[in-house]
């Protein structure tokens, strides 16, 4: 543990869909955490398996834990739908300014028992930083192995934030890719993100990552297309997609991830309206190549500090 936390309030909001496999896990180990959520809005987005049943369980044993039921749009939608329904659970929370920090969670984790009192002890020592996490595992073989996420972003499955730094961005764009847009306009921004794989930090994702719609080969094909939105440039995401095809599944996904980047290319498929950034993006991804990605990062966050430094000036930050 770095330190002990002040006294500080979170909201956890956490999207959920058809979870009954895995949220018993994920809402014993929250119950579990040596500093509780001061409030956990789990957001029911039209489930038709026991996730109901499980929620309204559990907030009859723990009064911070509250359901809010969102109508049911018929199929699971990944990126718009997760957004559109912590929305809805955002929109619940009373009073959000006079929570400290906010955190986006899914109900298919393990967390360590001190998560959250950690995370929150590094960003009280470090008020710059904006959003951060731990590192996701997966049981593979009998092992945990690393899903291999950037030191630079927050995992999308447990995003934790200042709330003066989500507000500062303008919350979730609504579409595929929302979880990396979010950390690189905080770095725009003047803020940190960034992520740890401390053994105290790393927690169980309890379903691949892009696994959780038709197939892992579509969640990375679907991956491809949301890079393309972001502005990713074409050499970088190539880079991107070698790197994955070292995992399972091996050559396949990767090959996925290409085919889902370049098709949308060919359709020329709408891009984020959002020109500035993805240029701030693109000049730190041809900077990544050069000299690396915690190089690039480094770099970044010295020349964005001024911007920063003016927020926490003028008590914005």
């Amino acid at each position: 543990m770095t330190q002990s936390v002040p006294p500080c309030t979170f909201v956890v909001i956490s999207p959920c869909r058809n979870e009954a496999e895995f949220m018993e896990r994920t809402l014993d180990s929250v119950v579990a955490q040596t500093y509780r959520p001061t409030l956990w809005i789990i957001v029911d987005d039209g489930s038709s398996d026991a996730t109901p049943a499980i929620i309204d369980h559990y907030s009859a044993q723990h009064d911070w834990i509250v359901k809010v039921n969102k109508p049911d749009r018929g199929h699971r939608a990944v990126g718009p739908g997760v957004v559109d329904a912590f929305n809805v659970g955002l929109e619940a929370v009373p009073q959000v300014q006079d929570f400290t920090y906010l955190c986006k969670l899914d109900l298919d984790l393990d967390l360590p028992q001190g998560y959250f009192e950690e995370l929150m002890a590094r960003m009280e020592e470090d008020t710059r930083i904006g959003t951060c996490s731990g590192k996701p595992y997966v049981q593979r073989n009998g092992a945990l192995i690393s899903e291999r996420r950037g030191d630079e972003m927050s995992a999308g499955m447990t995003k934790f934030y200042r709330r003066t730094c989500f507000e500062d961005i303008g919350g979730f764009v609504r579409e595929v890719m929302w979880d990396a847009i979010d950390c690189h306009k905080a770095r725009q921004k003047g803020w940190r993100a960034v992520s740890w794989d401390d053994h105290n930090l790393r927690f169980e994702h309890l379903r691949p990552m892009g696994s959780s719609q038709v197939s892992i080969y579509e969640g990375r094909r679907r991956h491809g297309a949301g890079q393309y939105f972001m502005g990713t440039a074409p050499l970088y995401f190539t880079a991107t997609a070698v790197f994955r095809a070292l995992e399972p599944p091996y050559v396949l996904g990767g090959l996925a991830m290409l085919w889902g980047y370049f098709a949308a290319a060919l359709r020329r498929a709408p891009k984020l309206d959002d020109p500035g950034l993805i240029t701030f993006i693109r000049a730190y991804q041809r900077r990544a190549l050069r000299v690396g990605r915690a190089q690039a990062i480094a770099e970044i966050e010295e020349r964005q500090r001024p911007v920063w430094e003016q927020k926490a000036g003028d008590g914005s930050a």
